[in-house]
């Protein structure tokens, strides 16, 4: 079975130093697959095999979809699966565009490897220098002049923290114990180095995809504080909305469940990337579904509610973990708090300002 280690990151030229010492400490049994997505606004992609000693492939894929991930689904796997089958290396290396998805290339390779294909280890590639602007801000990876497709709309942010998330390792382009208890607060199960050193040949534990809705633990190292906070009454619609953009001032990773009082039957999720939000239909409550169905809702959702049942709301409440670097927990729980819907506040007179932005809302 051939081993693969994916190496992911947003900062091309650092990632490319990193894959090509990986391979170096590989010798000559390693083999790094990389990408060339110059092309790719002209619908071509140029990929590249080659061991310590040169080029031992290079196609040209060409696509009618311009996309970074659209060119390595399937083709990709062919060609590991090539290699696995020459039984002369022992490692592959897949250097993966800026805007690839790392998960779902992952997926494919257990899906589609037929036996014969093992990821060992995900790694993602961290300039130490700016990542904490990237978590933290605004910009567009349009904006950044990352390739990727036209109507790829995410923030920079978004970007990196789902490439720590899906990550078991992480390589810093130096140290720094800011940004080191930053990565490790997005993902607390990442080995963080400064090195790749070490990093082949032992098999990592699989990164867990996050679960919609899930929070992660408080955190307080230093600069960087994660607040986690709950309430079991609903959300004031319009009081939230107006303050979405003072919560996440300064934040660098926001995930969690939201009960907004007039989607009393959907199960909302909120995901913040820096100063960006999306909030999305989950489903329904378990209060509201037979028991049967109830393994249709992520197993920590039902953990939590099994340990916080309410014996009128049931499972309905709201909690949310808030990341960020120099954060203000107090500051931000108070507003959090004033958000909440009032004992003496009725919610049939409330407007729903999200409502037109959440699909399959009741609201809507």
């Amino acid at each position: 079975m051939l081993p693969v280690t994916l190496l992911t990151g947003v900062d091309q030229e650092f990632r490319g130093a990193v894959a090509g010492n990986t391979l170096a400490s590989a010798g000559p049994a390693g083999v790094l697959i990389e990408y060339d997505v110059s092309g790719l606004t002209e619908g071509s992609v140029v990929r590249i095999a080659r061991t310590a000693t040169g080029v031992i492939d290079r196609e040209v894929i060409r696509m009618a979809h311009p996309c970074a991930s659209c060119a390595m689904r399937g083709s990709l796997v062919e060609l590991l699966l090539s290699i696995a089958a020459v039984e002369q290396y022992d490692v592959a290396i897949v250097d993966l565009p800026s805007a690839g998805d790392t998960q779902a290339l992952a997926e494919e390779i257990a899906r589609d490897g037929a036996g014969e294909l093992r990821v060992d280890a995900v790694v993602t590639t961290v300039d130490t220098g700016s990542v904490i602007d990237d978590l933290t801000g605004d910009q567009l990876i349009q904006d950044r002049g990352v390739p990727t497709a036209a109507e790829d709309g995410r923030a920079i942010a978004e970007v990196v923290a789902r490439q720590l998330e899906y990550a078991n390792a992480a390589v810093l382009s130096s140290d720094d114990d800011t940004v080191r208890a930053l990565v490790r607060a997005i993902n607390p199960q990442l080995l963080v180095r400064t090195t790749p050193a070490g990093l082949l040949g032992v098999r990592l534990q699989a990164p867990d995809a996050t679960e919609p809705g899930s929070i992660t633990a408080p955190q307080d190292d230093g600069p960087v504080r994660t607040l986690v906070w709950q309430s079991d009454r609903p959300f004031h619609p319009e009081r939230l909305y107006d303050a979405l953009e003072d919560l996440v001032a300064g934040t660098a990773r926001g995930r969690g469940t939201l009960w907004i009082a007039t989607q009393h039957r959907n199960r909302l999720s909120w995901d913040s990337f820096g100063t960006n939000i999306a909030l999305g239909v989950l489903g329904p409550w378990l209060a509201d579904l037979p028991a049967d169905r109830w393994s249709t809702v992520g197993q920590q959702h039902q953990a939590r509610s099994a340990l916080e049942w309410h014996p009128e709301y049931g499972d309905r409440a709201s909690y949310l973990s808030v990341t960020g670097v120099g954060l203000d927990v107090r500051e931000l729980r108070e507003r959090l708090d004033g958000c909440v819907l009032r004992a003496d506040e009725a919610v049939h007179p409330l407007t729903d300002p999200f409502a037109p932005y959440l699909e399959g809302s009741t609201a809507a």
